[in-house]
């Protein structure tokens, strides 16, 4: 056999089709061509790989172990040799499922992406808002973001930066019950902004760090959006824990202040993380890769 593959590409074919004619058709070549090429295939490998007769062909046995070997050896050999800008783009053809948290910010981070992306016009982007941390199996999930502890080791995760909470008040509020002398008379005279976890329907807990919680007595806005929160807070509504990236313009235009400043407020890890696998589509790869590099050049320009 001067051409082993090309043999293999016949031999599979016929395997698919049992049918000289129809398999010399696919292939642009005579009848007698496939029927010499299976029998030169049958006589290098010393076993009959069809039965046939006048009206049937069949696969022997020996055919039927012999067939998935020759179809990864024909896979293996056009991926060897196909070119490396046809390899690129089927490697990125396809869908890659992000979640993120639900961020004005996404706006900005979402466009650097879809630029940066523009080159691999078959793959699919499928964005997730949600602030809840959707389950990477159920909902196939490839790549996230998320703020809190990080992952087990089920995950790969890349840190981006660290996020913590600023307790803020409008200017408007303060003119209205004086500045709180401390933290037990926040808690008892303020009314305060609840985050609603959406996972429970109920409020999140107000943690400033492991030793102390606040346990507000008058809750006078609530709601699972953090933005809509932000606008209790900035109208002079009630006190509110806001994240510090989403917090911090308004505290350096003067439209909200920063309440206890000397107290620390605990800070949690920002991660990207995809779930562990064996083995991972490159397009996920190179997404996870490029996100990454968004996400920390993003925090650390816009860093307060």
């Amino acid at each position: 056999m001067n051409n082993r593959f090309e043999t293999l590409k016949v031999f599979c074919s016929l395997a698919e089709t049992l049918q000289f004619k129809e398999t010399a058709h696919r292939l642009d070549v005579s009848p007698p061509v496939v029927t010499r090429l299976i029998a030169e295939l049958e006589a290098y490998l010393g076993e009959p790989l069809f039965q046939r007769n006048t009206r049937q062909v069949h696969l022997t046995d020996f055919g039927e172990q012999f067939l998935p070997k020759a179809r990864q050896l024909l896979a293996d050999s056009e991926q060897l040799f196909t070119p490396s800008k046809q390899r690129v783009a089927e490697e990125m053809t396809g869908i890659v499922r992000i979640t993120v948290p639900s961020w004005r910010i996404n706006d900005a981070i979402l466009a650097k992406l879809l630029t940066a992306l523009s080159s691999y016009p078959e793959l699919i982007i499928d964005w997730r808002d949600d602030m809840n941390k959707l389950d990477s199996v159920a909902h196939r999930i490839d790549i996230g973001l998320r703020i809190g502890p990080v992952p087990d080791s089920n995950f790969i995760v890349r840190s981006i930066t660290e996020i913590g909470d600023v307790l803020v008040a409008s200017p408007t509020l303060l003119v209205r019950l004086g500045e709180p002398k401390s933290l037990e008379d926040l808690e008892q005279r303020f009314p305060f902004v609840a985050q609603i976890n959406p996972a429970t329907g109920r409020a999140w807990h107000f943690p400033l760090n492991q030793e102390r919680e606040l346990k507000p007595h008058h809750i006078r806005f609530q709601s699972t959006d953090i933005y809509s929160g932000l606008q209790a807070v900035l109208q002079g509504n009630a006190v509110g824990l806001i994240s510090d990236f989403i917090a911090v313009p308004y505290l350096q235009r003067g439209e909200l202040c920063q309440l206890f400043k000397e107290i620390e407020i605990q800070k949690w890890p920002l991660f990207l993380y995809r779930p562990y696998e064996a083995i991972t589509p490159k397009r996920v790869l190179k997404v996870f890769e490029v996100l990454e590099g968004i996400l920390k050049d993003f925090f650390e320009e816009n860093k307060y």
